[in-house]
């Protein structure tokens, strides 16, 4: 059960003293009450009210309390809704997200017909473009569950180079233009991709590595398209209630624009960095060290052990169910991830691997637990961690590894994973709450635009382990569904402590950012086929209003 805050003591401005004992008016720039506060603090207290000053929360309690303790230039009436703390997308693509709004949106086709009417579609709005791309297609979702080949694609837009991207961003279809601009033929070979031939032509399938060849050749947007790619993606993501991301491989200068908007108040979405592991990012960031502001922290890595289950490329330790002898592929060398763990801590950054197949989790675990050596708080992350085998399941908590989950995956996967994996091995895919054990929290993301943005799709997942029609009846192995208090934990305070962020950001205590969303519906008592449609009436970052239905 939930308690009711007594007003806490704001060391930092009252010497220790309780505001409740004190008589003197405080001055605040804001006072929000009348309204069910979820703080989610250590004991997951709730409480009515609570005053903002200079962008941070300074005293928590009931709303008479903090009214006759604080005088403010602005209150905000609650009218007894819930109030969370802002929510903190674990794992996203947030800058990536914002470019992709200019390309063809081909999540939900039911067909590859489908598909090629949005293409034609995005032609007609952009005459000028130099390429067509577009994302978010899988074929597990059409009728013939087969990869799409470019033959039409071919036929339609022989002189434009186009490439589709498949939902989970590890394979793509490009017509025959693409693949002649980026030199791709039946006979290329590389290392953790491949090119798809069948009867010595190609398909126009790429898998991974294969996928970039292609992707490097579409000219890069302007600094006016990148700044308006970001706005776009923060608008769109504070109407959700998320006011922090984790963006999952980026490059400096992509951080650099980013802290440059916020710095000059273009941009007021707190972002947490994973680099890619270029060359140029690893000289730059090893000599110069971690990067925080109040809104930008770059301190980790993002490192790609596999690809994704859906497109076969997750290296697992057994073939795959539905194709004989194919086990998946890692992207690299075993040497070369040993050998970037071992900069990675001697610099002193964070190192965040995607890892799907079970093959993947183990060899990442074992290279982890080699460099880290047991117990620590370097707070090094496996992202993903879909599939893991009974016999690492404990190496999460022995060496202190985070398992960053995306319970949409779940969701979304359950129809055919079974089919990739066979009914026993399926049992240990998706596996949050026996991960959330290991170390005893969970952060949760989305991967949009991979999923959609919305957290509270997310929140819905992980606790109800169903789809948005509510399928199945009693939830997708319930045994892994995550408690609705763990569930907003792993999107507020956990998220926070994956970033080494806890003691700024993630619940509403004296001290941190104020930062914190208004909804029209209360995630912890509200029936889970309402989850989905939790609306989001006003987003506050810093104290300051920066959405409103």
């Amino acid at each position: 059960m939930t308690k009711t805050f007594r007003t806490l003591t704001a060391a930092l401005l009252l010497g220790g003293t309780l505001l409740s004992g004190c008589t003197s008016t405080q001055t605040a720039d804001l006072i929000v009450y009348n309204g069910t506060v979820y703080t989610v603090n250590d004991n997951f207290d709730t409480a009515e009210a609570f005053a903002v000053k200079d962008g941070k929360i300074v005293a928590v309690g009931t709303s008479e309390e903090i009214r006759s303790q604080f005088k403010a230039t602005e209150e905000l009436d609650a009218e007894g809704k819930a109030i969370y703390p802002g929510l903190i997308d674990a794992h996203s693509h947030f800058y990536r997200y914002g470019l992709g709004l200019q390309s063809a949106d081909l999540v939900g086709t039911e067909s590859f017909k489908e598909v090629v009417q949005k293409v034609t579609e995005q032609r007609a709005q952009y005459p000028n473009t130099a390429w067509l791309t577009g994302r978010g297609w899988d074929q597990n979702d059409w009728a013939v569950k087969e990869f799409p080949s470019k033959d039409t694609l071919d036929l339609l837009f022989p002189d434009t180079p186009i490439i589709l991207t498949r939902v989970d961003g590890h394979a793509a279809l490009a017509n025959q233009k693409a693949l002649d601009l980026a030199g791709v033929t039946a006979d290329t070979k590389m290392v953790g991709g491949l090119v798809e031939v069948k009867d010595g032509k190609m398909t126009g399938i790429l898998i991974d590595n294969a996928v970039d060849r292609v992707t490097a050749k579409i000219p890069e947007a302007t600094e006016a398209e990148k700044r308006q790619a970001l706005k776009n993606a923060e608008a769109n993501v504070f109407a959700v209630g998320l006011t922090s991301v984790d963006d999952a491989g980026l490059d400096k200068a992509t951080v650099d624009l980013i802290d440059d908007m916020q710095q000059k108040g273009e941009l007021q979405i707190r972002v947490y960095a994973m680099l890619n592991p270029t060359q140029e990012n690893q000289d730059y960031y090893f000599k110069n060290g971690p990067y925080k502001t109040d809104r930008l922290n770059v301190r980790s890595f993002k490192v790609y052990a596999d690809g994704a289950l859906g497109s076969r490329g997750a290296n697992l330790l057994e073939p795959y169910h539905d194709k004989a002898g194919h086990y998946g592929f890692l992207l690299a060398s075993e040497q070369e991830f040993r050998d970037i763990a071992k900069l990675m801590n001697e610099h002193g950054f964070q190192m965040n691997t995607h890892a799907i197949g079970d093959s993947a989790n183990r060899l990442l675990l074992d290279i982890y637990g080699n460099v880290l050596g047991g117990k620590n708080d370097k707070r090094w992350r496996i992202e993903h961690s879909q599939i893991v085998n009974p016999a690492d399941m404990a190496k999460f908590g022995q060496y202190s590894i985070i398992p960053s989950v995306q319970p949409t995956h779940a969701t979304s996967d359950m129809y055919w994973a079974g089919d990739r994996l066979g009914g026993e091995r399926l049992k240990h895919a998706y596996p949050f709450k026996e991960l959330m054990e290991q170390n005893g929290y969970i952060p949760l993301g989305s991967d949009f635009p991979v999923e959609d943005i919305n957290p509270f799709y997310t929140f819905h997942a992980a606790v109800a382990r169903q789809d948005a029609k509510n399928w199945p009846a009693g939830g997708f192995q319930m045994e892994n569904a995550l408690k609705r208090e763990d569930a907003l934990r792993g999107m507020t305070i956990w998220a926070a402590k994956s970033n080494f962020e806890e003691s700024e950001k993630g619940s509403l205590e004296p001290g941190k950012f104020a930062d914190f969303i208004l909804v029209d519906k209360d995630l912890m008592s509200i029936a889970p086929e309402e989850m989905r449609g939790v609306q989001v009436l006003r987003t506050y970052v810093n104290g300051k209003q920066v959405y409103k239905k």
